[in-house]
C-alpha cells in the first residue's frame, strides 16, 4: 500500500512540475509578445496596444541612449505628441538576441535584447541600430507590463 501512495505522489509531482514548466513556457511567450509590443505599436500607431502593455502608473521608468530619464506614466505620455505627428514613421523594427528570464515567484521577468528601431522624421532617419534593450515586467492581473525599460549603445571606440 505505500508503494503505491509513493508512486501516486510521484506521478503528481511530475504533472505537477511538467504544468509549472508549461506555465513558465506560456509565461515567456507572453513576455516576448508585450516586448515586441511595446516597439511594434508604431508600425500603425496603435497607442492602445502600448498602453495595454506598459504600467500605468508613476513607477514607469524609462532611460534613454542620451541619458534622458522619463519618470512615471504621464511624463511618458507627454512624448505622445511626437509620435502622433505626421513627421513621426515607423518603417520596422528588429529584436535580436531576445533573453527572457523569470523570478522564482514567477510575477516578475527581466529581459535584454538588441534593438533596431527604424523611423523616420520629417522624412530623413531617426534610427536606433544594435540599441542594448533591457527591462523589467510585472504580472499585474493576469497579464505582463512593463515596468522599467533602458537603452544604449556600445561605447565606440
Amino acid at each position: 500500500m505505500a508503494n503505491i501512495i509513493l508512486s501516486v505522489l510521484i506521478v503528481l509531482s511530475v504533472g505537477l512540475s511538467a504544468g509549472a514548466a508549461d506555465t513558465r513556457e506560456t509565461d515567456r511567450a507572453e513576455i516576448a509578445r508585450a516586448v515586441s509590443s511595446v516597439i511594434g505599436w508604431a508600425g500603425n500607431k496603435d497607442f492602445g496596444l502600448l498602453y495595454s502593455v506598459i504600467a500605468d502608473d508613476a513607477d514607469f521608468l524609462e532611460v534613454h541612449p542620451d541619458g534622458k530619464v522619463v519618470k512615471g506614466i504621464e511624463e511618458f505620455r507627454r512624448a505622445e505628441a511626437l509620435w502622433r505627428s505626421p513627421d513621426f514613421k515607423a518603417v520596422r523594427y528588429e529584436i535580436r538576441d531576445l533573453r527572457i528570464m523569470l523570478s522564482r515567484s514567477g510575477d516578475v521577468a527581466w529581459f535584454f535584447c538588441i534593438l533596431d528601431d527604424i523611423n523616420e522624421w520629417k522624412g530623413r532617419p531617426a534610427n536606433w541600430e544594435n540599441t542594448r534593450w533591457t527591462g523589467v515586467l510585472e504580472k499585474r492581473d493576469g497579464r505582463w507590463v512593463l515596468v522599467q525599460q533602458h537603452f544604449s549603445f556600445a561605447a565606440k571606440e
